[in-house]
């Protein structure tokens, strides 16, 4: 409700000043493929981005699994989610609003300016460590329930909303978005706040709570897919 849209305003401003933006986690777009095609720079990349979002259904129900059926998770409900498309377009407005340069396979090097999707597991180390492999020299991360993630390569910046999180977890948060939460700040002033320490973080400035931590997680996408 707060931390992605926050992200999301970042998003925007990295891609307006001609920054690239990777959106990842592809089973967390499910339900909502068909909205982001509709922004896909061509009707080319629209219809990939359906495509690698249904195939993670596909994939799932040949193991026996129903992702549509299952989500959201347990954790998810009682973070107040109701519905698969809920959890989706909360995850999807990570990436802002501009248009999608293209769809890249998991860890593919990103040759281009603007927002990307990557396709990869929902799993978020995996990802994180997808899209570094990618060319991500930095990654921020959402969380409603609070993960001390890391990666070895690119610092991590950790955003939530949840009060309970950021008060819980401080050590571990590198952003409190929770003002937007309790209605203190709006989505653009919060916004702003995370680019300047988007900005501080990249130039060396300012260590990420993982670095300071010592959290360097690694895993990679596995022969058998992680949903």
């Amino acid at each position: 409700m707060a931390a992605n849209p926050v992200v999301g305003y970042a998003s925007d401003k990295l891609v307006d000043l001609g920054g690239t933006v990777i959106l990842s986690e592809t089973p967390e777009m499910i339900g909502a493929e068909d909205i982001l095609a509709k922004r896909a720079v061509s009707k080319e990349v629209g219809d990939k981005i359906v495509r690698v979002v249904r195939k993670w259904v596909d994939l799932a129900a040949s193991y026996g699994v129903d992702l549509v059926g299952t989500q959201p998770s347990p954790g998810n409900i009682a973070g107040g989610l109701t519905t698969i498309e809920e959890k989706s377009l909360g995850a999807v407005i990570k990436g802002g609003s501009r248009p999608i340069q293209g769809v890249v396979d998991y860890a593919e090097e990103v040759k281009g300016k603007g927002l990307w999707i990557m396709d990869t597991p929902g799993y978020d180390i995996m990802s994180v460590v997808g899209m570094v492999a990618g060319g991500a020299t930095l990654v921020v991360f959402t969380t409603g329930r609070g993960t001390p993630t890391g990666n070895p390569i690119a610092p991590v910046i950790k955003v939530t909303a949840n009060p309970y999180t950021a008060k819980k977890m401080r050590e571990n948060i590198d952003f409190d978005a929770s003002t937007v939460t309790l209605g203190q700040e709006t989505i653009e002033q919060a916004g702003e706040r995370l680019f300047k320490l988007i900005i501080d973080v990249a130039r060396g400035g300012k260590p990420t709570r993982a670095e300071l931590l010592g959290f360097r997680e690694f895993v990679i996408h596995k022969i058998i897919p992680s949903f």
